[in-house]
C-alpha cells in the first residue's frame, strides 16, 4: 500500500498543471469527445512551427539554386570541353555539400587535367546567408561571391618555369591574399589589357611574350568585351604552389598550371564565359611552342627559383635544430625530475628552494637591464 502511494504521489508530482484559460475564453475551439483544442491558446507554438517550416523550405531551395547554377554553366561549356578533351567527364558534378561541385576533364594536347571547381554561396544554410550579409555591411572589403575556377595543370614543357597573372583591379587584394607563387611577381598595369586589370609579373619579358603570343588569339579582345568583364577575376600561369611549401619541391616534381578564376554567372547567362574559356586553351596551345624569353630573363628565373629553395632549405634546417633543442631541453628537464623524485623529502625541498631563488635573480636581472 504505502508503496502504491508513493507512486501516485510521484506520477502527481511529474504530471504537469493543467493550461488555465480563465472562464472568459470565447475564441475558436474544437472539440471531439473529451478532446479539446483551442488555437488561440498556441500562437507562439505556431510561429515557431513557421519558422521551421520556412527554414527548411530554404534549405531546399537554396540547394536547388546552387545546383541549377552550377549545371548550367557546365552544360554552356560542354560542347567546348568535348571538343578540347576526349574525357571531358560529363556524368554530373561531383558534389560536397550544398555548395561545392567539382567536375574532371583529361585526354588533351598539352594538358593533363583540367580540374573544374564551384564555390558558390551557402544559399541553403540561411542563417550563414544573413550572417554574411551582416558582415558585408560592416567590412566593406568583404564581398561573398559565386566562384568557378578553372585549374589546367599543364603536360611537361620545355618552357622556363615563371608566375604571371592578369587580375580584375577589384579582386587584387583577395587574389594576392590567397596566392603564395603571386608573391614572386610585381603589379604593374599593361595598355594593351586596358584600365581595369593589373599584371603580376616577374619580368617585363615575359609580360610581353605573353601578350605578344596570345594576340592571335585574341586575349587582349576577349579580355575587352564588356560581356562578361563583371565575371573575370584572375587568369595566372605559374610553376610554383598556392601554399609555401615546408621544403623545396625538385624541378622534375615542379608543376605548371594555367588558372582562369571567374565569378560565377546566373543561369541566364551561363555561357557568357565560353569565348574566354576558348582563348585560355590558345593561350596553353602556344606558350609552349612559342614563348622566346630573353636569356638573362631566363637566367633571372632560374636565379629566384635558387634563391627561394636555399630560404626554404635554411628554413626548414633551422626548424629542425629548435625541435632538437626542445626535444633535449625535454629530456633534461625529465631526466632532472626522475632525479629529483628520488631524493628525500627534505633534499626536494633545498632544491626547490634553490631554484626558487634562481627564478628571482632572473627575474631581477631582467628588471635591470629593461631600466
Amino acid at each position: 500500500m504505502a508503496a502504491q502511494n508513493f507512486v501516485l504521489n510521484l506520477l502527481k508530482f511529474l504530471t504537469p498543471p493543467p493550461v488555465f484559460t480563465g472562464p472568459d475564453y470565447d475564441g475558436l475551439e474544437y472539440r471531439w469527445k473529451v478532446v479539446v483544442f483551442r488555437p488561440a491558446l498556441f500562437k507562439v507554438e505556431a510561429f515557431l512551427i513557421l519558422g521551421v517550416i520556412f527554414y527548411i523550405a530554404a534549405f531546399f531551395v537554396g540547394k536547388s539554386a546552387n545546383a541549377k547554377r552550377a549545371n548550367a554553366w557546365l552544360n554552356s561549356h560542354f560542347t567546348l570541353l568535348s571538343q578540347q578533351f576526349s574525357s571531358p567527364t560529363f556524368a554530373g558534378l561531383v558534389p560536397d555539400g550544398y555548395s561545392d561541385f567539382f567536375n574532371f576533364s583529361t585526354g588533351r594536347r598539352g594538358v593533363a587535367s583540367l580540374h573544374t571547381v564551384f564555390a558558390l554561396m551557402p544559399r541553403h544554410d540561411l542563417l550563414q546567408m544573413l550572417f554574411m550579409f551582416g558582415r558585408s555591411l560592416i567590412e566593406l572589403n568583404y564581398n561573398p561571391t559565386d566562384e568557378v575556377e578553372l585549374d589546367f595543370k599543364l603536360s611537361s614543357t620545355n618552357t622556363p618555369g615563371f608566375v604571371w597573372a592578369v587580375v580584375a583591379k577589384d579582386e587584387l587584394s583577395k587574389v594576392k591574399d590567397g596566392r603564395w607563387d603571386l608573391t614572386f611577381t610585381k603589379t604593374t598595369e599593361n595598355p594593351q589589357l586596358g584600365s581595369s586589370f593589373s599584371v603580376m609579373s616577374e619580368f617585363a619579358d615575359v609580360t610581353e611574350n605573353i601578350l605578344k603570343i596570345s594576340g592571335g588569339t585574341s586575349l587582349q579582345q576577349v579580355l575587352g568585351d564588356p560581356a562578361f568583364k563583371p565575371y573575370f577575376r584572375s587568369l595566372s600561369v605559374t610553376d610554383q604552389p598556392r601554399e609555401r611549401p615546408a621544403l623545396p619541391i625538385p624541378s622534375e616534381f615542379r608543376e605548371r598550371h594555367v588558372i582562369l578564376s571567374l565569378r560565377a554567372p546566373p543561369s541566364s547567362k551561363a555561357g557568357v564565359t565560353v569565348p574566354l574559356v576558348k582563348a585560355v586553351f590558345s593561350l596553353i596551345d602556344v606558350l609552349d611552342t612559342k614563348l622566346n624569353l630573353r636569356p638573362e630573363t631566363k637566367t633571372k628565373l632560374r636565379k629566384t627559383r635558387e634563391e627561394m629553395d636555399d630560404e626554404l632549405r635554411k628554413e626548414a634546417d633551422a626548424e629542425k635544430k629548435e625541435e632538437a633543442e626542445l626535444q633535449k631541453q625535454n629530456e633534461k628537464r625529465k631526466a632532472e625530475e626522475e632525479r629529483i623524485s628520488k631524493l628525500s623529502a627534505s633534499e626536494q625541498k633545498k632544491v626547490l628552494e634553490r631554484d626558487r631563488k634562481r627564478a628571482i635573480r632572473k627575474s631581477q636581472g631582467k628588471m635591470t637591464v629593461k631600466k
